[in-house]
């Protein structure tokens, strides 16, 4: 029986920064995750937006984080070493309908006090970006929009919360909750934990970990979603997001230009998600919409097509919930079930807003000690000829490329492997090897082969992603 003060069950953006958050007082924290690796999950794929928040309900928890959040993240990229680009976003409308409904965002943003918005006219915005379709009448400026990478994020914030002491336990499924005299026991297909408190974040099984000792009223269908990502080399590239939401209520449609370099164009729409595949339905939709917003991008220059798994909270009678759910069912248990956009945005806020919740029930004292600080792994890419040059001098690994596409050395690939990766998409998500144009055709042989090397395994073994279909529990209740 392993003892803890708190345990975080499920290791996606939302545990990772509640874990991280929760070091920032003197408590003992395990950070439980179903998979081989963290962020496998919802967090693995999404449109990697920051929002800036005009499109909330003034007074709602959503709507406060939201802007919070925005303000403070340039710092906590800082704190983290994570790339943050705040490119700013043009939400277009076509006609004097969706002018209208422009209009009103607009005028909700300025009552939340969302700083810089602009209502620009379709020539205005064309200036901003010559690539737009000739028929765009009216666009919403907002310039704290921006994008980052939910790997990135989500890695640092783990890797920061384990630098703070708190302990990660990988492929540890959740199977039973109980309570106890002193707080609660987490049984899993491994060890069992005793622990004061519990924070439920287990994505898209939030709801059924729950079930396992108290009712709940929501019910998690996941949504799919479709996303294509087009070459850095693609030209009439926007310099901005630039998003397009249907005055009908609709299905919207963003561009954002990745801090990669890339562009990502989506999402589709599909109810009752069972898996991470692609539907040729919803990429034909992204296609439509992107030659309709953006009629000069050349959509050979697609490199990617990826799916993505949404959770869609929703009542028992089936209606939908548009904010963020948080249940207290019992004393020291709390649940966060059917996060949904802004997710990715707040996942840092909320997570701070339980870690305060749960210190205050367990009258924890502050962690003077806590450092918010995480170097992340130096990459060659963007390095001068003299930098690399003293890289390599410092470590010969740094001139062995295993990624020429993505300009990545068998030096990074080695402390992507120290610091946890255990599969090709491990190695992916750290330093971004096979998403280049070639999309690992060259590189995914010599990457397997050092996989096996470094963990001591036969080739065989290495697997792309050790998540696989089990995504949405493959039948199996757990996080």
């Amino acid at each position: 029986m392993r003892n803890f003060d708190v345990v975080v069950i499920g290791g996606g953006l939302l545990g990772c920064f509640a874990a991280r958050n929760l070091c920032r007082w003197k408590l003992h924290i395990a950070l439980l995750e179903a998979r081989e690796d963290v962020c496998t999950g919802i967090s693995r794929a999404n449109t990697a937006l920051v929002y800036p928040g005009y499109d909330h309900k003034p007074g709602t928890l959503k709507a406060e984080l939201c802007l919070r959040a925005n303000a403070r993240f340039d710092a906590l990229c800082r704190e983290l070493d994570v790339p943050f680009s705040r490119c700013g976003s043009l939400m277009l409308s076509f006609g004097e309908k969706a002018d209208a409904a422009l209009k009103r965002k607009y005028e909700n943003g300025l009552s939340m006090g969302v700083p810089g918005l602009r209502l620009l006219s379709g020539e205005e915005a064309r200036r901003l970006e010559p690539s737009l379709a000739p028929d765009v009448t009216s666009a919403l400026y907002a310039p704290t929009a921006g994008t980052v990478n939910p790997w990135d994020l989500g890695l640092a914030a783990c890797e920061n919360a384990a630098a703070n002491g708190a302990k990660l336990f990988l492929n540890t499924r959740v199977l039973g909750l109980q309570k106890t005299v002193e707080g609660y026991r987490v049984e899993t297909d491994g060890e069992a934990f005793s622990c004061r408190a519990v924070l439920n974040c287990a994505g898209l099984r939030a709801d059924k970990v729950q079930e396992r000792l108290f009712p709940t009223a929501v019910r998690i269908a996941p949504d799919g979603a479709d996303y294509l990502i087009l070459d850095k080399a693609a030209e009439h590239k926007p310099a901005h997001i630039i998003q397009y939401e249907p005055e009908d209520g609709g299905k919207g449609f963003n561009a954002v230009p990745t801090v990669e370099g890339s562009l990502l164009l989506g999402p589709s729409e599909r109810e009752n998600a069972v898996d991470f595949a692609v539907s040729e339905e919803g990429l034909a939709f992204v296609r439509e919409r992107a030659g309709f917003v953006l009629p000069d991008l050349d959509l050979n220059e697609t490199i990617r097509s990826f799916a993505a798994v949404r959770p869609n909270p929703q009542r028992e009678d089936g209606s939908s919930i548009g904010s963020f759910v948080i249940e207290n069912p019992g004393p020291g248990f709390w649940s966060l079930i059917g996060i949904k956009t802004p997710g990715l945005t707040c996942a840092d806020e909320l997570g701070r807003t339980m870690a305060e919740r749960i210190a205050a029930f367990l009258q924890a004292e502050d962690n003077g000690s806590f450092d918010p600080h995480r170097s992340g792994i130096r990459k060659l890419r963007g390095m001068s000829r003299e930098q690399r040059k003293a890289a390599v001098q410092a470590d010969p690994d740094c001139g062995e490329m295993l990624c020429c596409c993505e300009d990545v050395s068998k030096a990074e690939v080695l402390e992507a492997i120290r610091r946890g990766a255990t599969t090709l998409d491990g190695v992916k998500r750290r330093v971004g090897t096979g998403m280049g144009r070639c999309q690992g055709s060259r590189c995914q042989q010599k990457l397997i082969a050092l996989l096996a090397q470094e963990l001591g395994i036969p080739e065989e073994a290495v697997t792309k992603d050790g998540a696989g279909s089990e995504i949405l529990g493959g039948g199996r209740d757990g996080n």
